[in-house]
């Protein structure tokens, strides 16, 4: 193609004046030239290329999809508020070396981005970290957080299982010094609420401590320097069964058979307090410093829980690992047992829909001094939770509304534009959520029929008649009863039927 073949020689230009290291205004004025060339070539290209999609692991959402999305942020915030929480907010980006080195394995998955103005940069990969930056940047030792924001990772995207690119994460978080285990019970309050609040099915929250973990693995024979590897490994026990875990142990991160074996007996356990008080009793464990202040606080931990009365959907499970590296005490996973769908013959297995656990070391890591700020929060699995609340909607095939619209202001004759533009001006005036038709002679069947369509609840006529006795007449869509209402007394009429829907 001739533009390519001009774009060859003009690159050739470039190079020739460097080599000769020509006069430098130059070889910027013919490198503005190249640049403007390939641009156009681009946009050449473009113009037979281009394809209309969504980056991968991204999606778009309808209005439909908005409403459901809307209905679960709704029942989450109000949770975090009720529980004290204040909000906040931080960049979508980073600067990399806040992000470097804190999340183990995992730090492949971040997003880097191009330097571009002397910084390197990375979208941000979860909020906790940037939580951590903030409390250390402005020297904050005490905090009830909420954030809802979205987060980037560069995993391979499962979209039917709520797997993505760009997806958001609801946190909540306790900072600061505290008695034992009283905020991480109410974290475990919390996801308990909001997952019964959004009645997604039966669900289990699982529960161990790194301590406990790092105690197992020493005492399992386990080099220090292999804990964090070893960590991600048993990570894998709800995705995978013990014999792939332990084959990763030992033909890939060089653990010994007889090592792999005495964690298998351990992490295959789960139960409440009764286990808590057998590995209290455990010979090795019961001589580890570590584990034995896990189980410790393990016990405390479910004492708490038993007053909350949720200890019926907690599991303490020697399996849960996380594999982040920043977790230093208590951790937890929620997960739905299964999905119902009278459509689908298998359960439809979403996995994890709200994690978290205690990371008493990260804020240290931004400090300066080095000061440590004790921290707990849960993360709440939004998008997950969105797909199944979309499948079952999309199976009841119930109707869902995308507008708040209280009322539909409609005129039942000609050349009355004038008059529903007043109307509405006064009910957007006094707050009401009105709308109407924008054509100047709408038809009255059209403008009932927009109701019926979108499902809005009432509709305001005016009519000559009516303009002239000084009231609107007030049509109930869903029984078509009509009322005469006068004019001043329209707003709170229209908010008290409102209120009863």
């Amino acid at each position: 193609m001739a533009e390519e073949a001009a774009v060859r020689a003009q690159a050739d230009t470039v190079r020739r004046l460097k080599q000769d290291k020509a006069d430098p205004d130059e070889i910027a004025k013919e490198v503005a030239k190249l640049l403007e060339m390939k641009a156009q070539l681009g946009e050449d290209e473009g113009k037979h290329k281009f394809v209309l999609k969504t980056p991968k692991g991204t999606r778009d959402y309808g209005p439909k999809q908005m409403a459901i999305r809307e209905r679960a942020f709704n029942a989450i915030i109000s949770c975090f508020k009720r529980h004290g929480a204040e909000v906040i907010d931080t960049p979508v980006f980073e600067l990399k070396e806040t992000l470097t080195g804190k999340y183990g394995e995992d730090s492949k998955l971040i997003y880097d981005l191009k330097d571009q103005g002397g910084e390197l940069l990375s979208l941000r990969y979860d909020l906790t970290v940037p939580f951590a930056r903030y409390l250390a940047m402005n020297k904050i030792t005490n905090i009830k957080r909420y954030h809802i924001a979205k987060v980037y990772r560069r995993d391979n995207p499962a979209m039917t299982r709520g797997r993505y690119r760009e997806f958001y994460q609801c946190d909540f978080d306790i900072a600061g010094q505290f008695d034992p285990m009283i905020p991480d019970a109410e974290c475990l309050k919390i996801v308990h609420e909001i997952l019964s609040d959004l009645q997604l099915g039966d669900f289990v929250i699982k529960v161990n401590d790194r301590r406990i973990l790092d105690g197992m693995f020493a005492v399992c024979g386990v080099p220090d320097s292999k804990f964090r590897t070893i960590c991600s490994s048993v990570d894998k026990l709800d995705k995978v069964p013990w014999e792939e875990v332990r084959s990763e142990m030992v033909g890939e991160k060089g653990l010994s058979p007889e090592a792999a074996d005495r964690i298998g007996e351990y992490v295959q356990l789960h139960g409440g307090l009764d286990l808590i008080e057998r590995l209290l009793q455990d010979p090795k464990l019961s001589q580890n410093k570590l584990a034995k202040e896990g189980l410790g606080d393990m016990k405390l931990l479910f004492e708490y829980l038993t007053l909350f009365g949720i200890t019926g959907k907690i599991s303490f499970d020697l399996s849960l690992a996380r594999g982040l590296d920043y977790y230093t005490g208590v951790i937890f996973e929620a997960v739905l047992l299964q999905q119902e769908n009278e459509h689908v013959e298998e359960p439809v297995s979403v996995g994890s829909v709200a994690g978290g656990g205690r990371y008493d070391g990260l804020v240290g890591m931004f400090d300066p001094k080095g000061r440590k700020v004790p921290c707990v929060g849960v993360s709440i699995g939004i998008e997950r939770i969105f797909s199944i609340l979309e499948q079952r909607l999309e199976a009841s095939e119930e109707k869902i509304r995308t507008t708040e619209t209280q009322v539909l202001v409609a005129s039942a004759q000609k050349k009355l534009l004038e008059e529903r533009l007043k109307l509405i001006s006064e009910l957007w005036d006094a707050g009401i959520k009105a709308e109407m038709l924008y054509k100047k002679n709408p038809k009255l069947l059209n403008q009932l029929q927009y109701c019926e369509d979108t499902g809005i609840p009432l509709v305001a006529i005016v009519g000559e008649q009516e303009l002239k006795d000084g009231v609107v007449k007030l049509r109930i869509v869903a029984t078509r009863e009509e009322v005469n209402v006068r004019r001043e007394s329209l707003v709170e009429e229209i908010r008290i039927r409102t209120s009863q829907c």
